[in-house]
């Protein structure tokens, strides 16, 4: 089973209904102990880095995911599901995150237009990733977000999109895998792109 966390932000029951279309067990949760047992989980969402966080700590969801990815448990997260995973966000302040991929949530450039909303494409860094498994260079992927995550280390990008300068869109660290665009909102690659980490779960 492949938990959906629910720490009640925006954006979270479409990645469970295109789980349902792919015929993948999967359960919309809070509830640690689900999340200790599952096979992956999907950390989605819209909304502020700061309240997210405070959402994620107040009931240990935080401590239960470092704890999970330890052991290695897949972990997918999506949007503000992505940036929450980096170790500090910018977004009004500077803000701790989970910490489970090394860097930084930036806002993108002043002069740019924010949120970057809409399609845009996906340059694969890493073809080794297995998100990218039977998807093509540049596909085009869903995106709704005025900040963006700036890994640490190279080696973690596993994908990049440009606007107004290339910035990390997908992201891969041993099992933690994450995508600032939504793949349950863009269409066929999207859910394959879910299918495949749900493959990587060892979930059909």
């Amino acid at each position: 089973m492949i938990a959906v966390v629910d720490y009640r932000v925006g954006n979270i029951r479409s990645v469970l209904t295109a789980l349902n279309r792919l015929n993948v067990e999967a359960a919309l949760t809070d509830d640690p102990d689900e999340l200790e047992t599952a096979d992956g989980i999907i950390l989605p969402g819209v909304g502020a880095f700061a309240a997210a966080m405070d959402e994620l700590r107040n009931p240990g969801l935080d401590k239960v995911m470092r704890q999970a990815v330890q052991r290695g448990t897949p972990l997918l997260g999506i949007c503000l599901g992505m940036q929450v995973l980096f170790s500090k966000s910018e977004e009004h302040g500077e803000h701790s995150g989970l910490d489970l991929i090394a860097g930084r949530v930036k806002r993108f450039d002043k002069n740019l237009t924010v949120p970057h909303m809409g399609w845009n494409q996906v340059e694969i860094a890493r073809p080794d990733c297995p998100l990218f498994d039977g998807i093509e260079d540049e596909s085009y992927f869903y995106f709704a977000h005025s900040y963006c995550a700036a890994p640490a280390e190279e080696e973690a990008v596993a994908g990049r999109t440009e606007y107004g300068t290339k910035f990390c869109s997908v992201a891969w660290r041993g099992t933690v895998f994450a995508t600032q665009f939504h793949p349950e909102k863009s269409g066929e690659c999207g859910e394959h792109m879910l299918g495949n980490f749900a493959d990587f779960c060892g979930e059909e």
